[in-house]
């Protein structure tokens, strides 16, 4: 069991500040929501430019949380050919309106 008395101060807003902060390169939902939205920012993007690009391996349930957050994404369906040179039906993702909270 711990000892509560022996554990180290922490410094006032430390933890505040700490916690406000976004890793954008981690793997965490909320960096990967954050690294796609501002790519979206940018142009639009289809299922496998993000997974290479933006190393998102489950892009749907990112968009699906992005819309859930107020920001309005547009899907077209159309094939591309995959780095190894297979075709597949792919999503391009289009940011339309980001919200505002």
């Amino acid at each position: 069991m711990r000892n509560p008395s022996k554990r180290k101060p922490t410094g006032g807003n430390q933890r505040a500040t700490k916690t406000k902060q976004i890793n954008l390169t981690g793997n965490s939902a909320r960096a990967q929501r954050q690294r796609l939205l501002n790519a979206l920012k940018n142009c639009p993007l289809n299922t496998i430019e993000i997974r290479r690009d933006l190393d998102i391996l489950g892009v749907a349930p990112r968009v699906f949380e992005l819309r859930n957050r107020g920001n309005e994404i547009l899907t077209h369906w159309h094939y591309e050919a995959t780095d190894c040179g297979k075709m597949h039906r792919v999503a391009l993702y289009v940011l339309v309106k980001e919200s505002q909270s």
